[in-house]
């Protein structure tokens, strides 16, 4: 199996193609010039298990291969790659030349697709570099780094956010550059990591997120007695560099990759410009922390699915309940003699016992889920036992991948008399003996009910409303009539669509009304004008698939041959809707012929003069900040990225050196 998984047809990423010499927009495919060391074999290319950042010695070995001076060697593109390591992955064979994929600018042309939208691409890091002014230049200078292994992880700056507990969580900064290259060896650590993690993981992973979380509570964890609710402290800086290097090290055999993570690792972070190392963790904030993390953590996912799932979970049934079966015989007899009132009275009297066993030793079901750091279980059982396993989680964490259990966070919660919290949800387990189906059977005892923390809908309004009441919100007052009902709806409608799994997803109503007013008075207050007229203004009515609804509607007006502009508030039904999904992370689409900045990129023509030749890409954060107050005359960068509604604009480094010098470029095109 190993001798396949080095030298199988479907890992041969490069076509040998004789004396010529290939280039794609300036990044050339050549072989090494001489004297230097191959780029496609690597000192001690296969690495077993346990021997980490150890070089190989001795000998090449097969399946590494020195290409001579006139051979050239051609990529694979991106869809080839990722399709190939994702089959391998699921087949678990291993790695070993994954290094050379980072040579493969189609990884890095669909890397800069994905992460030039974020927010954080026009965050500086240490050094001040952003996504502004990516090129393709810039493509081929980080290749040739990597061919060589002369790139260096830059330390990432130290910032600090609030947490809901008051203290404060650190996040790492990474720098452009930083953050292209990480993208890259998460697009590869995924493709070939994702189809291995197990079922029960939901964080961080294409078509999972919180809501196929909370569904699969909702829908398999029925007779569930106890939650243990379970939270790793400081899981992210406490990653050991040497357990997680070993974990990835036992699939991947490359030790120029592992060099690479292993240094990305031990970059350091600068906090008040003094550098500190980085002995343990993977830096929140790093596009690669997230699957580095469920990697990591894969490994208590394997300890809970082998060890103990199979030791709590036995027996098929649990066996009847004899007094529910004294009352059965009871209403037989009573059928026999026609006795339908004593019939009536014996159904009510046994609808308030179990029909079966709920003490029943011979009857265990232990189930599982992880998101992220924080995990969760559902035990039917005593007590005792439950703790038992809450011990051994911790034992193993403590001594396997060297964590801790958060005292706070870990709780064991009795389902039927208390609410267990996991992923801002409150979780029960539900009874009600007069709740009947169909049939006469009682149907929800024993399901697990989803419901939405009212601390949660007081706190939200809170941020509304002044002395108990709803208030304007003096810091809008400048902004349009559109700008300030679309926020208010943002703000409502992704609160409410996160909690449209809850069976109490109505309470909601009262955040409804108290932003409504909020809404109406900011306006009042904006126009000089009372509530009620803003309120007849932009009173309107939507079709919902719960029929017609109540909403507030704003509508600007535009051109000839384009729609208006329309930002509404309210018209969502406050129904729960059982198949909600959100997902935290799209499916990475393996190819970049869909990505419309990309295109304008490979085309290598400036937008704004027209001249063919290297360009670069200019990024800004927000169309808003084309408005500039006090400026007569725009420049015509501006106009035509107030056209075309772009936040970016393809040009060559003349124009570009233009824009950022603030001198009036003129457009040629026509």
């Amino acid at each position: 199996m190993l001798k396949e998984g080095i030298q199988g047809d479907e890992w041969a990423t490069y076509v040998m193609l004789g004396r010529v010499t290939e280039t794609y927009h300036g990044i050339p495919y050549s072989g090494r010039p001489p004297g230097e060391r191959s780029a496609h074999g690597s000192r001690g290319g296969h690495v077993p298990p346990g021997s980490l950042g150890k070089p190989g010695a001795g000998r090449r070995g097969t399946g590494d291969s020195i290409l001579s001076t006139s051979e050239v060697c051609a990529m694979q593109n991106a869809e080839t790659v990722l399709s190939i390591l994702h089959e391998r992955g699921k087949r678990r064979l291993p790695l070993t030349k994954l290094y050379r994929h980072l040579f493969n600018p189609q990884l890095f042309l669909l890397a800069y697709g994905r992460l030039y939208s974020n927010a954080g691409a026009m965050t500086p890091g240490v050094t001040g570099e952003t996504v502004d002014g990516m090129s393709l230049e810039k493509i081929e200078a980080i290749i040739d780094a990597l061919r060589h292994e002369r790139f260096r992880w830059t330390p990432v700056k130290r910032v600090y956010i609030p947490k809901k507990n008051g203290k404060l969580r650190p996040l790492g900064l990474p720098t452009w550059s930083n953050k292209l290259v990480q993208e890259v060896v998460r697009l590869l650590l995924e493709a070939y990591y994702d189809v291995q993690f197990s079922d029960h993981s939901h964080g961080f992973r294409p078509n999972r997120g919180c809501h196929t979380a909370l569904s699969e509570v909702a829908h398999v964890w029925k007779g569930t007695h106890w939650f243990l609710e379970g939270a790793i402290s400081q899981c992210f800086e406490r990653l050991d560099h040497e357990t997680l290097l070993a974990i990835v090290g036992e699939t991947i055999h490359d030790n120029r990759f592992l060099r690479l993570l292993s240094a990305m690792l031990k970059a350091g972070y600068l906090e008040d410009w003094r550098w500190n190392a980085t002995l343990s963790g993977s830096p929140q904030g790093g596009v690669c922390s997230p699957i580095l993390s469920n990697i990591y953590l894969g490994r208590l996912d394997q300890f809970v699915e082998t060890e103990l799932l199979p030791r709590y979970n036995r027996g098929t049934r649990r066996r009847p309940n004899p007094a529910y079966q004294e009352f059965q015989w009871a209403i037989a007899r009573a059928k026999r003699k026609g006795d339908r009132l004593a019939v009536r009275t014996l159904r009510l009297q046994r609808r308030v016992l179990p029909s079966q066993d709920p003490n029943d030793p011979n009857y265990r079901r232990l189930r599982y889920l992880r998101y992220a750091d924080d995990f969760l279980l559902g035990f039917s059982g005593p007590k005792a036992e439950a703790e038992e396993i809450k011990r051994q989680i911790a034992v193993f964490l403590r001594d396997t991948l060297k964590l801790e259990l958060s005292d706070e966070k870990t709780l064991i919660t009795h389902a039927h008399t208390e609410a267990a919290h996991f992923l801002g949800y409150e979780l029960v387990a539900q009874h009600a003996d007069d709740k009947l189906d169909h049939r006469g059977q009682r149907q929800v005892n024993g399901m697990i009910g989803l419901r939405a923390p009212r601390s949660v809908i007081a706190k939200k309004c809170a941020l509304y409303m002044r002395y108990a009441k709803p208030t304007q919100r003096a810091q809008m007052l400048d902004d349009s009539d559109y700008t300030i009902v679309s926020q208010y709806q943002s703000e409502y409608r992704g609160l409410v669509q996160y909690y449209l799994l809850a069976q109490d997803v109505f309470r909601f109503e009262k955040l409804r009304w108290v932003m409504e007013t909020s809404l109406l008075k900011t306006l009042a207050d904006k126009h000089r004008s009372s509530v009620r007229k803003m309120a007849r203004k932009y009173k309107a009515t939507t079709e919902t698939t719960h029929g017609p609804r109540t909403c507030f509607r704003v509508v600007v007006p535009r051109d000839e041959g384009k729609k208006p502009l329309v930002a509404q508030f309210g018209g969502i039904p406050l129904i729960r809707q059982q198949a909600a999904i959100l997902v935290d992370r799209s499916p990475t689409t393996f190819t970049t012929r869909q990505n419309e900045l990309v295109k304008r990129l490979l085309v290598g023509c400036c937008e704004l003069c027209g001249n063919p030749g290297p360009v670069q890409v200019h990024h800004i954060r927000k169309l808003a900040n084309l408005q500039q107050p006090g400026r007569k005359v725009k420049p015509e960068w501006m106009k035509l990225m107030s056209m075309r509604r772009r936040k970016t604009l393809v040009v060559c480094r003349p124009c570009h050196e233009a824009i950022h010098a603030g001198q009036n470029t003129v457009s040629f095109r026509r």
